[in-house]
């Protein structure tokens, strides 16, 4: 089960990116080769990412940089609270946390001096909780410098800072440094400890746990990513997720692949521009990472900037994570409203306008809720079925549900309007 979206398919073809750590982490780093990985264009920068990312965003995280701002406009009923330095030294291309809801769990992904974090605490308010990760040590102590001033002016503490790598978020760099620095590596057989130690870390003492997150939000930071570590942060992105929980993105992308020599190009890749996303590539990784029910939530109309006759812009998308439980059939059915013709989710189903179709548990419930319930008409069973006693559905065959089905015993009711259900007011009962 996953997203509707009108009946062509996005060309396959994706670049997918990542954001670096040292030799030594990217030998410890977890990978997933069940993932799919579609890539464009093959070649992989010559520069290193990891120390033009750092060097830029320390700097800008004591002293302004204009450059790497995108027009955004917040709720200013959020930001009368913040410090101004934590406003001056924000970099980001949108807003998510338009999308956080009172009483979650939220992470934002590259947090850098944490205003995101400020505004989504004041947001879900003091059953919620806000965590914070990025890499940048200047950023986290912008971030961490402001935490108790900033609660004290909100009225709760409900934030936390972690220093990690976003396509890494079981491992906590803080303990990881404090480990190295009682245990140096000098050898070979230091290394082995160090990365067996990492593992052990990310298993039983993960940074971030499974399923333990709303809602991961990001502005502007996925980007930066190395392109050979992009499959794995879609997946870790994906695995800390609750079932229900979503994403929402906002990040530059571009409208043409970036060729060799801008990708090489140490200033635009710290820009944000060389490590652009191509438009539908953006959406293709969280399919790709198992996420449904994309939507393009918010999409600037003009580009941000043109190199090369390449446009780059800000994108926002959300993508949800659904049950993966069994798919049963409990004699549920939808029907698709419109105003397509005919649509498709992620798994390849087929919703026809106005046809009574068969959809499995899992799918219903998640249909019941958005992006997809102002879009469809749903049509349980007037008697349920339990799980116990339903069968496994096939959510790759197309069925229409038989009316009778849906209503069980009360098929053969007969039931006629009585004599004056319209009074002469016009009121009908």
């Amino acid at each position: 089960m996953a997203s509707l979206r009108a009946q062509s398919r996005v060309p396959p073809g994706a670049r997918i990116a990542g954001y670096g750590t040292t030799s030594f982490l990217r030998l410890t780093a977890i990978h997933h080769p069940a993932a799919k990985c579609y890539i464009m264009n093959p070649s992989r920068p010559n520069i290193d990412i990891e120390k033009t990312v750092h060097k830029r965003y320390s700097t800008a995280a004591l002293e302004t940089q204009t450059a790497l701002c995108c027009p955004v406009e917040y709720d200013d009923q959020y930001l009368e609270i913040l410090p101004k330095e934590l406003i001056d030294r924000d970099y980001g291309c949108g807003d998510p946390s338009k999308y956080v809801r009172p009483g979650e769990t939220v992470l934002d992904l590259g947090s850098g001096g944490g205003k995101i974090c400020y505004i989504a605490s004041q947001i879900v308010g003091p059953e919620g909780r806000v965590v914070g990760v990025d890499q940048n040590d200047e950023m986290l102590s912008l971030a961490r410098r402001f935490q108790n001033e900033v609660g004290e002016r909100i009225g709760w503490h409900n934030t936390e800072f972690y220093k990690g790598h976003i396509q890494d978020l079981a491992l906590d760099l803080e303990r990881f440094e404090a480990y190295l620095a009682d245990n140096p590596v000098l050898n070979s057989s230091d290394w082995a400890r160090a990365e067996s130690w990492a593992h052990e870390q990310r298993q039983a003492n993960a940074m971030i746990g499974n399923h333990s997150i709303d809602v991961v939000v990001s502005n502007c930071v996925l980007n930066l990513v190395r392109p050979e570590s992009r499959r794995q942060l879609f997946t870790e992105l994906f695995r800390v997720l609750k079932c229900g929980g979503r994403a929402v993105i906002s990040d530059i992308v571009s409208d043409e692949p970036v060729p060799d020599h801008l990708q090489n190009d140490p200033n635009l890749w710290s820009g944000c521009i060389s490590g652009a996303f191509i438009e539908h590539d953006f959406l293709r990784a969280f399919e790709d990472a198992g996420f449904c029910g994309l939507e393009i939530v918010g999409r600037q109309a003009e580009a941000w900037a043109k190199i090369e006759g390449i446009e780059f812009r800000s994108m926002t998308v959300q993508a949800f994570k659904i049950d993966e439980g069994p798919c049963l059939d409990l004699h549920q059915a939808v029907i698709y409203n419109g105003p397509w013709k005919s649509v498709s989710n992620d798994d390849g189903c087929t919703l026809r306008r106005g046809e009574r179709t068969s959809v499995c548990g899992k799918t219903f419930d998640a249909y019941s809720q958005n992006p997809y319930r102002e879009q469809l008409t749903l049509v349980p069973p007037i008697h349920s079925v339990s799980e116990e006693e339903a069968e496994v559905f096939d959510c790759q065959d197309h069925q229409l549900r038989d009316p009778r089905v849906t209503k069980g015993n009360a098929s053969s009711l007969n039931i006629l309007p009585e004599d004056g259900c319209c009074s002469t007011d016009g009121d009908c009962c």
